[in-house]
């Protein structure tokens, strides 16, 4: 039996380190497809409470979707060790196994930052998403970092990417030439004068997602 909808259910996943924190934002007594929502990079204080991710969460719920967020390994009360993406990755399938499990319907993946760079590479090849958001892609990381994103040049799912014009993660050059030769379908939004985290501009951020997933996707906001 299903929540009731916009009911906030808390609990862990069985994952491959140890169980998941997570949170489910429930949907509609009958939702079309079911969705998750994975956060930024956890030695830079990232968690599924981030903003962002709350916003993205959100956008996502308002189309009656259940929508799941987690903390990966080490992060929050989830079990295991930061694992510097290999085993992050391994979360990722853990949460879309989950969904999968309890809901059967079409997924939608969405992620932030580390949580992009992450996510969207188990999401493209896992033919149960139908449908991928990357939130501030880090093309330009710190320190030692380097996300391949080449694997989306041969992925046909929709994809949407959404960047502040002042996102010191992902210069606004780098960025278009990056998803330049990432096959269609697929948008680019850019929020004016945002940075990163969206400060200030999460609202349009929000809106972007919504838009998007409403001509994409033919959904209805609930």
């Amino acid at each position: 039996m299903q929540s009731q909808a916009g009911a906030i259910r808390s609990f862990f996943l069985d994952g491959y380190a140890g169980q998941l924190e997570a949170l489910l934002n429930s949907g509609t007594e009958k939702p079309t497809h079911a969705a998750v929502v994975c956060h930024p990079h956890p030695l830079f204080g990232g968690t599924m409470h981030n903003k962002v991710v709350f916003h993205a969460m959100k956008a996502l719920n308002s189309f009656g979707l259940p929508v799941l967020r987690f903390n990966f390994r080490g992060t929050g009360l989830s079990h295991g060790e930061h694992d510097y993406g290999k085993g992050e990755a391994e979360d990722v399938r853990t949460a879309i196994e989950w969904l999968d499990c309890e809901y059967g319907l079409p997924l939608i993946f969405a992620g932030f930052s580390f949580g992009a760079a992450i996510g969207l590479r188990v999401a493209a090849g896992d033919d149960r998403v139908k449908a991928l958001v990357g939130l501030g892609l880090p093309v330009s990381p710190v320190d030692d970092r380097n996300y391949d994103f080449e694997f989306l040049q041969s992925c046909t799912k929709p994809k949407l990417f959404v960047s502040g014009s002042r996102d010191q993660f992902g210069p606004r050059a780098k960025l278009e030439a990056t998803i330049k030769p990432f096959a269609d379908p697929k948008k680019l939004v850019i929020i004016d004068s945002a940075d990163h985290f969206f400060e200030g501009r999460l609202r349009e951020m929000r809106d972007a997602i919504e838009r998007w997933v409403y001509e994409t996707l033919n959904l209805q906001v609930q």
